[in-house]
């Protein structure tokens, strides 16, 4: 997998604001490869339609992936014609190398892309980008397998798409619906963040692209589309799906290594102004707690299993000590990755020491529990001996989980962008500005420093609107950190 560097953590999302007069908002880019048949009509459809419906400025990009027919000239020649379009020859095979090169070079906010037949309505393209532009979302994606999609096509492509959306799903827990829709779109600071992460240069980059976006925590927005299928298409649908679950290997075991330097694509919390004030902000404690409980869950199935199976041959201290070891072991590894999403090698012994600390204290719990139960009954009934300790477990998994938040897994929310930004610390134009300090206007100008009034005139002179008035002297303007933005 790559690993080269990227810019770092991604911006809060904010809408786009108006660009300058010439600079289109949205660049729309058709991967061609000898296409010299349909290339024409569909840049020629997509130009009208974006005239007449999107209200910013665009353009139309056509991506040429080293085609050996007239494509190059039909593409110069569009280009020629139309202002909007543009045309960009490759000497390389691939839509992945193709979009990634242009995409690259780009300078829209949102890019897309489509394929050249045109198979999805290009009614769905302005509710496509526009959470982009908005700032809502990250990614966009035209969705064939939602439930308001209208789709016309054979059953074998039908077969061969659901199939490899339920690969993706089972393998990498993937959530989007299609991951092969040609009929995407990204905001550019993400495309600049995460393209380098993208290995594939063929079919599966789109693929490639979502999955690492969606273990990245970046939002993707799906639209239902009406699609119809091309007969004509080129593509090789058995090499492509033997590509495909080739990169679904590659990508499924960068993954499971924690290889992929995905902090690098972390929204910071809240994209409102308001919230980027806030510090010591605990983040993602909803979603750690639907986790938690999850594996907390498994985890008790797990535990009780296992004491039943060692009770069978021990007494219920030993069978409880056992499982419970064994137990915490496999759910402090669990919370470690799926929890509190900490990938690596990196720091895992220490984790499982403090883990079994925590263990111990579960332990005392439920010990001390079962313990109580055995001086008050003498020999009570196994049922009895499930139901004290679910209800010991319980209050262990409460401490459990404050333990693994404040002191196993402590937040690692002290991000510069909140805590040490030098924009507030040290801006040169809030400290050491000449403005405000040595601005001769208003030190020596002679208008104030010789007229009678401003001498002994003593709203200039002892007025305290002059001398001591805080909005000159500590305005809240010169210090409040969204000046700074």
């Amino acid at each position: 997998m790559r690993t080269d560097s990227s810019p770092g953590t991604l911006p809060a999302r904010e809408h786009l604001p108006a660009g300058a007069a010439g600079t289109p908002v949205l660049d729309v880019v058709i991967p061609v490869y000898n296409e010299e048949k349909d290339l024409q009509p569909c840049v020629l459809r997509l130009h009208e339609h974006l005239t007449r419906t999107f209200p910013y400025p665009f353009r139309i990009t056509i991506a040429d992936n080293a085609s050996t027919d007239t494509t190059p000239q039909v593409s110069a020649a569009l280009a020629a014609r139309i202002p909007e379009v543009r045309a960009f020859r490759l000497e390389q095979k691939g839509r992945g190398r193709a979009l990634r090169t242009v995409w690259s070079s780009s300078d829209a906010p949102v890019l897309a892309y489509m394929d050249v037949d045109l198979s999805t309505d290009l009614n769905a393209l302005l509710p496509l980008v526009a959470p982009l532009i908005s700032g809502h979302s990250d990614l966009a994606i035209g969705s064939r397998l939602a439930r308001s999609s209208r789709v016309v096509r054979g059953a074998k492509r039908e077969f061969i798409s659901r199939s490899y959306n339920l690969i993706l799903r089972g393998s990498l827990q993937a959530r989007f619906s299609d991951a092969q829709c040609g009929f995407k779109a990204i905001r550019r600071e993400v495309a600049q963040a995460l393209l380098p992460l993208v290995e594939d240069t063929g079919w599966f980059f789109d693929t490639e692209m979502l999955v690492l976006a969606e273990r990245a925590g970046l939002r993707i927005h799906e639209v239902p589309v009406d699609w119809v299928d091309d007969p004509d298409s080129t593509v090789h649908i058995i090499r492509t799906a033997t590509e495909d679950l080739k990169g679904v290997w590659r990508v499924g075991k960068a993954l499971t290594s924690g290889s992929l330097p995905l902090d690098r694509l972390a929204r910071p919390f809240g994209d409102d102004p308001r919230d980027r004030e806030l510090t010591n902000v605990p983040t993602g404690l909803a979603r750690q707690l639907v986790g938690f409980c999850v594996v907390g869950g498994l985890s008790t199935l797990f535990y009780l299993v296992l004491y039943t199976a060692f009770r069978g041959f021990t007494g219920s201290q030993i069978a409880n000590a056992l499982a419970l070891l064994v137990s915490a072991v496999a759910n402090t590894a669990a919370n470690r990755r799926l929890t509190f999403g900490v990938r690596g090698r990196s720091g895992a012994v220490r984790h499982q020491a403090q883990g079994l600390v925590v263990f111990g204290i579960g332990l005392a719990l439920t010990s001390g529990s079962l313990a109580a139960l055995n001086a008050a009954s003498g020999d009570p009934a196994h049922s009895t001996e499930l139901a004290v300790l679910i209800a010991a477990n319980l209050a262990a998994t409460v401490l459990r989980f404050l333990l693994f938040r404040a002191w196993v897994f402590p937040d690692r929310a002290e991000q510069p962008a909140y805590n040490t930004e030098p924009a507030y610390e040290a801006g040169p134009a809030y400290e050491a500005g000449p403005a405000y300090e040595a601005g001769p206007a208003y030190e020596a100008g002679p208008a104030h420093g010789a007229g009678p009034a401003y001498k002994a005139g003593p709203p200039f002179d002892t007025g305290p609107a002059y001398d001591t008035e805080p909005a000159y002297d500590a305005q809240r303007s010169y210090t409040d950190p969204r000046d700074a933005r």
